[in-house]
């Protein structure tokens, strides 16, 4: 057991009772409290109220992983969905606009006894139809109308001699939240890991301005590459980072490495554009559960109501759960079996959120078609992350011949295209890159770029230009 309790990145929640055989599933720390909270308490109480269930909530989950309590009787998971022995947990369901801004805020704290390191287990029950010793959350609305603070509410129920420990370190060896929020002109090795996450980030969503160089210090190019990812991702773009924005960087960047580990098995730019596999439920398994996996992933950087999943091409409960999310989010009928509507919108809403984040040219990086054909007169960002893909393909290609990346879809540009159509046979209109012909352009540059990246001692096989 550590001495001093940290914030688990994730939390892995048994849906059910301990010894039921339901499924485990595995979210971030501040999602399963936004859930639980959403599940426990209504959005329309006082503040106070709500922040204090809160902070119990997170005490109560922090007890069980910091004690090991299911760990250390040989469970697979840290806690249940069972509110008959923890907290109410519903996977895949709504999350309270409110809720989620107080989580975002608050996730880091946690109640102890005044003395004690370990977390306080803040038992806690509704007040109504169960009565327990500790917050009763009914009783916690009253007190809350009468005036009283989140910290008052809880030492109603849990004693005076408690203290709300903030500013708790995330993660395992991982770099705590900032004590103040970190703003232009601060130094240190806070800004130093928001600017290495923040480039690997960007990687991924391009119109993420790098920071160069990485050292620690909060200037321009590091302004400008927050307040586009608080944009990208709905936060207040102010260029400031707060425990909000903090926990939201964290949160993308673990899901980016995971879509790094799925790139690296196998599942190529190439697959991610297929088309309608077939009907895909509980027990399919393959590689259109890979690409299901992939959107539904992807879409949960971006719509809060959306779980992502495990991306390991087996169609279980916890992808079942997230299709049935996402129908019930675009107003499909909710049954959470993929069938070629279900497909279409997943597709649709992918390509929408893919669009919608500006592209740019970054080496290495392939970016999935953005919807648009791009033809003749065509401009803009797009056009020159494509004339970059086929010029660094016209190094190993001569019969391609290489476009300048200017931007603007001229006839150069629309003779390398076709020259890349017949060299490999595309089946598209001549001269226009839709998405087969930009799958194709993208994915033989992704092969040819790491093909290039040799180790020590090691040779690609062809010229590599210079």
């Amino acid at each position: 057991m550590p001495n001093t309790p940290r914030i688990p990145e994730t939390i892995t929640v048994h849906l059910g009772t301990p010894a039921s055989a339901a499924e485990n599933v595995t979210v971030s720390f501040p999602d399963y409290i936004k859930n639980v909270a959403s599940s426990e308490i209504y959005p329309t109480w006082p503040e106070s109220a709500i922040r204090a269930n809160i902070y119990a909530q997170i005490s109560y989950t922090l007890n069980r992983v910091y004690t090991q309590y299911y760990r250390a009787q040989g469970y697979p998971f840290d806690i249940t969905s069972s509110t008959a022995f923890d907290q109410s947990f519903v996977y895949g369901r709504d999350i309270f606009e409110n809720v989620s801004r107080i989580v975002d805020e608050i996730f880091d704290s946690y109640l102890r006894r005044r003395g004690s390191v370990e977390p306080l287990f803040a038992a806690y029950c509704d007040g109504v139809r169960v009565t327990c010793e500790g917050l009763s959350q009914w009783g916690s609305v009253s007190l809350a109308e009468e005036g009283l603070t989140p910290y008052e509410i809880l030492q109603a129920y849990y004693g005076d001699d408690i203290d709300i420990v903030t500013s708790v370190p995330v993660g395992d060896g991982a770099a705590p939240p900032p004590l103040f929020p970190l703003a232009e002109g601060q130094i240190g090795p806070a800004v130093e890991l928001l600017q290495r996450r923040l480039n690997r980030i960007s990687a991924n969503f391009p119109a993420i301005p790098k920071i160069y160089p990485i050292d620690g210090i909060f200037g321009p190019s590091t302004t400008d590459a927050v307040k586009e990812f608080q944009r990208i991702f709905d936060l207040t773009p102010d260029g400031i980072v707060g425990p909000a924005t903090w926990y939201r960087v964290l949160y993308i960047y673990g899901g980016i490495k995971r879509l790094y580990e799925l790139n690296s098995e196998g599942l190529t730019i190439g697959e991610i554009s297929t088309q309608y596999p077939s009907l895909l439920q509980v027990g399919s398994q393959g590689q259109g559960v890979l690409v299901l996996q992939y959107y539904l992933s992807y879409i949960a950087g971006f719509v809060p109501t959306v779980p992502a999943v495990p991306i390991d091409g087996v169609f279980g409960a916890a992808t079942e759960s997230a299709v049935r999310a996402f129908q019930g989010t675009y107003g499909l009928a909710v049954d959470g079996i993929v069938g070629a509507v279900t497909w279409r919108e997943l597709t649709d809403v992918y390509r929408g959120l893919v669009a919608s984040i500006p592209v740019r040219f970054s080496e290495g990086v392939t970016i999935p078609y953005g919807g648009d054909a791009l033809s003749l007169g065509s401009e803009g960002e797009d056009v020159r992350v494509l004339q970059e893909y086929l010029a660094y393909i016209a190094e190993s290609y001569p019969e391609i011949p290489a476009p300048v990346p200017d931007g603007v879809y001229g006839p150069a540009t629309r003779e390398s295209v076709i020259a890349f159509q017949e060299l490999f046979g595309i089946p598209a209109p001549r001269g226009v890159t839709g998405e087969i012909t930009w799958t194709a352009i993208a994915s033989l540059y992704e092969d040819l770029y790491q093909g290039n990246r040799a180790e020590e001692g090691q040779f690609p096989g062809y010229t590599v230009g210079g």
